[in-house]
C-alpha cells in the first residue's frame, strides 16, 4: 500500500454542495457517486458536475474516486468515456460478475493517464463465485482495487444484512483472500445505521479482523471511527517497534524464531510489523486524525 485507505465516503455527483465540503474531510477518500446515489434524470447533470470537479481538484492528499455507470446501462460508456479524459485517481464500475467484464471496462478507460485505477465493486451472486479469476485480472488491466457491496449482494441472496454479519462472513473472508493473492486495496462494505454508533465500531473492528485496507462510508459522522479503528494504535506501533528491534540484534541475525515480549515471533510476524510501522507512518503523515 502506497497510501492511507482507511475511509472512503460515498457522496452523490449530483451534490456539488456537499462535494465542497468534502474537500475538508478527513477522510482518506471521496467517492463521487454516479450510479445508486443519482436519479436517472439527473444522470447527465451529475457527470458533469463530477468531472468538473475532478478537473478543479482541491482534495489535497485525499484519492478522488469516481463511481460510474455499468456497462448494461443507458449511461454507463459515456460515463467512461468522460472520465478516461477526466482522470480521476481511480474509476470504480459496479457490478462486477466475471473476468471479462473487468477487461472491458478496462478497454473502454485504455485513453486515461498511467495514474487512473480501475477498481471493481464485489457485490453480486454471481461474483462470489469467480472471486479469484476476477483478481487475476490485475495482472494484465488497469484493476488494483475491489469495494465490497454488501447490499446488493444482501438484496440478491434475500439475507439479512446486521451488524455481526453472519451470512456473508465467508464470502468476505475469501474476498480478502482473493484480493491479497492479486496484491489489491480492498475495501469493507457500508454501514446503513447512520445513529448506531456502537453498531459501526463493531463493524470497522470486524472489517480490520478480517484483513481490509479500510471501510467505505455513507455519512461524514461515521469517518473518525473507521479512522481511529483502522489505524494501528500506539500499543500496537510499540509491539511492532519490539519485532524490528529485536530481529535487528547482530545475534539474532540468522535466528527464524524469537521470544517477545512473552510471545513466540517468526519472521514473518517482522514483515507483518514493519508493514504496521508503515501504515502508521503514512497514516501520522497524512495529518488526518485517528479518532
Amino acid at each position: 500500500m502506497t497510501r492511507p485507505r482507511r475511509s472512503l465516503l460515498y457522496m452523490p455527483a449530483s451534490n456539488l454542495r456537499a462535494i465542497e465540503k468534502a474537500r475538508d474531510l478527513p477522510c482518506d477518500a471521496v467517492v463521487l457517486d454516479l450510479e445508486d446515489a443519482v436519479a436517472p434524470e439527473a444522470k447527465a447533470a451529475a457527470r458533469e458536475t463530477a468531472l468538473a470537479v475532478v478537473r478543479e481538484g482541491g482534495f489535497g492528499r485525499r484519492e478522488l474516486i469516481v463511481r460510474a455507470n455499468g456497462l448494461d446501462t443507458p449511461w454507463g460508456r459515456d460515463d467512461l468515456a468522460a472520465l478516461a479524459i477526466a482522470g480521476p485517481d481511480a474509476i470504480l464500475v459496479p457490478k462486477v460478475n466475471d473476468a471479462a467484464e473487468v477487461a472491458a471496462y478496462d478497454a473502454l478507460i485504455a485513453a486515461a493517464p498511467a495514474h487512473t485505477g480501475l477498481w471493481a465493486m464485489i457485490e453480486t451472486a454471481r461474483a462470489m463465485f469467480r472471486l479469484e479469476e476476477i483478481a487475476a485480472q490485475a495482472r494484465t488491466t488497469r484493476l488494483s482495487g475491489w469495494v465490497m457491496g454488501t447490499n446488493d449482494l444482501a438484496k440478491e441472496m434475500r439475507a439479512t444484512l446486521d451488524v455481526e454479519r453472519v451470512p456473508f462472513l465467508g464470502f468476505l473472508a475469501q474476498s480478502v483472500a482473493a484480493a491479497r493473492a492479486y496484491g489489491l486495496t480492498i475495501l469493507d462494505g457500508v454501514f446503513n445505521a447512520i445513529d448506531d454508533d456502537a453498531g459501526l465500531e463493531a463493524q470497522c473492528r470486524q472489517g480490520r479482523a478480517f484483513g481490509f485496507d479500510g471501510k467505505t462510508l455513507i455519512h461524514p459522522k461515521q469517518i473518525g471511527t473507521c479512522n481511529r479503528v483502522f489505524t494501528p494504535s500506539d500499543a500496537e506501533l510499540a509491539a511492532a517497534q519490539a519485532v524490528v528491534a529485536a530481529f535487528a540484534l547482530p545475534e539474532n541475525a540468522d535466528k527464524g524464531a524469537l521470544r517477545v515480549d512473552g510471545r513466540m515471533v517468526e519472521r514473518l510476524h517482522l514483515a507483518e510489523a514493519e508493514a504496521m510501522i508503515a501504515l502508521r507512518a503514512m497514516t501520522d503523515a497524512s495529518g488526518t486524525p485517528a479518532s
